[in-house]
């Protein structure tokens, strides 16, 4: 990435929220509501217990919580990545992306938390990080997963057909969204 998640000034306040770095203690509550099975349907694996959502939270991406009044309500993902360039301008493309990605326990759902938590990411994303793009993708049956990507401003850029193996649902489409730092609306 531009700079490293390391270098914002976590935690990062919001109206209503707080979001910070994963910390010791933070597995079981995320356990709790990604075994559920409206939510464990559809993000990339099912966690079986916490040991086995530890291997997966370490995959090289960022892991950032979110807090509300003090209670975590979800996990985000931030992913770097290079952007595709031609040789001779490479080094210009290295880190220059993120694909984000959320979990939230649906207990907290229908309040406009998750638009505030991923709205102050992209934020952190192109005001802190430096970075010039940022993606996110979901199966299309994931209707608020794909209308929260449009709600916080990003555009819809593919619909790639019968791409994305689901478990128990078999080949299915994948939506494409991404937003660019020349997009993201700063504040006056």
């Amino acid at each position: 990435m531009g700079s490293s998640p390391d270098a914002v000034h976590w935690p990062v306040r919001t109206e209503r929220l707080v979001l910070r770095r994963l910390a010791d203690g933070d597995l079981p509550e995320i356990f709790a509501y990604r075994s559920q099975p409206q939510v464990a349907e559809w993000i990339g694996g099912a966690a079986t217990d916490v040991e086995s959502l530890a291997e997966r939270l370490g995959d090289g991406a960022t892991v950032v919580i979110v807090e509300h009044e003090g209670q975590l309500i979800g996990d985000l993902m931030v992913k770097g990545r290079d952007a595709y360039a031609q040789h001779e301008v490479a080094e210009h493309a290295v880190g220059s992306e993120a694909e984000l990605g959320w979990t939230f326990d649906p207990s907290h759902h229908g309040r406009g938390l998750a638009t505030e938590a991923i709205h102050a990411l992209i934020g952190i994303c192109f005001d802190d990080l430096g970075l010039h793009r940022v993606t996110a993708s979901c199966f299309t049956g994931n209707e608020p997963s794909w209308r929260l990507m449009e709600r916080v401003g990003m555009r819809r850029e593919a619909h790639h057909v019968a791409d994305s193996l689901h478990r128990d649902h078999g080949w299915l489409d994948e939506y494409v969204y991404a937003i660019l730092a020349d997009e993201w609306p700063r504040p006056r």
